[in-house]
């Protein structure tokens, strides 16, 4: 049997962009059961409401949905379980105090399979303002009109 190679991106939480300030990011492994690998396979998962945590030096995953898998039976997942994530012990050091410290939350960004094992890319991030999220938003819009203006002006050139 051929071993999966490249990446295969489950679920990505694009809200997490839009309401934090990320300022770094980790790949964690995560442990699953059976069931929830077979739904994340067939492309099943919601980051929108996850966040990951430190407890008593682990790393763990909370309120990340994957819905239970159509085919299973009474061997079938909670959708909204805690689930530990994979990380080298100084990692997680690491994160925990950056947790610790005011203002900073872990934020899960996208769910994925690398070469078949599932992964989630967690991120520190810090929670942004109102005035930061328009600030963003008049950012993005304002590149985008100066880009409109120079493919207009490159046509018109021609």
């Amino acid at each position: 049997m051929a071993r999966e190679k490249g990446e295969k991106v489950v679920a990505v939480n694009r809200r997490a962009r839009h309401e934090y300030a990320i300022e770094k990011t980790y790949e964690a492994g995560i442990v699953l059961t059976g069931t929830e690998v077979k739904s994340l396979r067939a492309g099943h998962a919601n980051l929108t409401d996850g966040y990951a945590f430190v407890d008593k030096g682990e790393a763990w995953l909370d309120q990340v949905n994957i819905p239970q898998y159509s085919q299973g039976t009474w061997t079938n997942h909670a959708a909204k379980r805690q689930r530990k994530l994979l990380l080298h012990k100084d990692e997680i050091v690491k994160i925990g105090q950056k947790a610790a410290a005011g203002g900073y939350t872990l934020v899960p960004l996208r769910l994925y399979f690398s070469d078949g094992r599932a992964k989630v890319e967690i991120a520190i991030a810090k929670g942004k303002t109102q005035y930061d999220k328009r600030q963003t938003l008049r950012e993005r819009q304002d590149k985008r009109e100066a880009e409109r203006a120079m493919r207009t002006r490159n046509r018109l050139g021609d």
